[in-house]
């Protein structure tokens, strides 16, 4: 294993789905999962099997339809779910079943109301139930962040010595910061030296109930982390998981920071998220990161007139990396000159010096009155003897 390569393990399907309003059919599943496919995931998480009868026939869809990415059905630590995940699992050409359970002192008390040394017990025996059924194996103390941190240790100690392959730790509330999240995955790596010699991954699964997702999931990636569990446009319960597409992102941009290298299609991200946006009953925030509407829009005069002189001054990273077309000039009534003689020009028309600074005034004028600022707005500002001599337009509006 290349201990620089980060593997993306995507649970949109299953983490994402269980968010309100998120919830697919068995075909909507199969369209995400090849979308997923294409964007270069290294794992789909494709379901809860025990969770209902549609989740386990979505799991079965996917593992005979797709191929490249391993197939992973979620199971908690009970021998009925972990061999009703095997069932599901059957057909794919590599499996990986996913074995949780509770590690905080809060969750085993409140939820699942039993002792320490019956979650250890349950967490051996469940990983090597599921290890006898297959060669790959998950196990994510639930709760992690918020769990005492000697118990954490012991219960992925056994889980290692039981045959996990993958450790994941999740911040399953929101709750820690990059510096505790790293801190963490540090400390259980040097006090668990099986994990090295045995060559297990150690996995981040962070939610963003603080808007830490993105930033506690590299936190671990610096620690040592080598697989980062997340979702399309941060989709998932409460708040949300840490998303994908800004993950990837921040990974290329900061290359020199990270070094890590991984799996991901860059320019699948924006069609990706369309797929998904398209699923399900909402869309990404106009201003979310990467894929959101206004990621690349530009209203300011001053970053308007900085991007048409070269676009790095306001855009750390093109838009067709991402998969977006082109990055959108919004005229309004915070946009400039240049801005606004660009449009004209891809109109067809050429203006002066003087014209510009005329057809400008009314501009600003109409800009105060008017939220939205349309061609014809801008055409019906100009004088007769512009108008007159326009040329073909050069663009499609951006």
């Amino acid at each position: 294993m290349n201990s620089n390569h980060l593997s993306f393990f995507d649970t949109t399907l299953r983490d994402g789905e269980q968010s309100p309003g998120c919830s697919m059919t068995t075909q909507e599943k199969l369209t995400m999962a090849h979308a997923l496919e294409d964007l270069g995931v290294d794992i789909i998480e494709a379901g809860f099997a025990m969770a209902s009868e549609g989740d386990f026939a979505a799991i079965a869809t996917i593992t005979q339809a797709i191929r490249k990415p391993r197939i992973a059905s979620l199971a908690r630590a009970k021998s009925e779910d972990i061999e009703m995940a095997a069932r599901a699992l059957k057909f794919a050409d590599r499996a990986r079943i996913h074995v949780f359970l509770a590690s905080s002192d809060l969750h085993l008390e409140y939820k699942l109301k039993i002792e320490r040394a019956e979650a250890l017990d349950l967490c051996g025996e469940s990983v090597r139930l599921a290890r006898s059924l297959c060669d790959d194996v998950e196990f994510s103390p639930e709760d992690a962040t918020r769990s005492d941190r000697e118990f954490l240790v012991e219960m992925v100690r056994i889980a290692v010595e039981a045959g996990a392959t993958t450790i994941n730790m999740p911040d399953t509330v929101g709750y820690t910061t990059p510096e505790e999240y790293g801190a963490m995955f540090r400390e259980v790596r040097q006090r668990i030296p099986a994990i090295d010699e045995k060559g297990v991954i150690l996995s981040s699964h962070c939610h963003d109930d603080l808007g830490l997702a993105v930033a506690n999931s590299l936190a671990a990636v610096e620690a040592g982390a080598r697989q980062v569990e997340c979702t399309i446009n941060g989709i998932g319960e409460r708040a949300g998981n840490a998303a994908l597409e800004e993950i990837a992102a921040a990974l290329y941009v900061r290359a020199d920071r990270y070094g890590i290298t991984n799996n991901i299609k860059l320019d699948q991200l924006y069609p990706t998220s369309e797929v998904l946006g398209n699923l399900i009953t909402f869309r990404p925030s106009p201003n979310k990161a990467v894929v959101g509407t206004n990621a690349f829009a530009h209203e300011s005069g001053i970053h308007q007139h900085g991007v048409l002189a070269n676009p790095l001054c306001y855009e750390i990273m093109t838009p067709q990396l991402v998969g977006v077309t082109k990055t959108h000039l919004v005229l309004g009534k915070h946009s400039g000159r240049a801005a606004l003689r660009h449009r004209l020009e891809q109109l067809g028309f050429t203006v002066s010096r003087e014209e510009l600074q005329h057809v400008y005034y009314r501009f600003v004028a109409l800009a105060d009155r008017k939220k939205s600022i349309y061609d014809q707005d801008l055409v019906g500002l100009l004088p007769d003897h512009i108008r007159e001599r326009r040329c073909e337009p050069v663009s499609e509006l951006d």
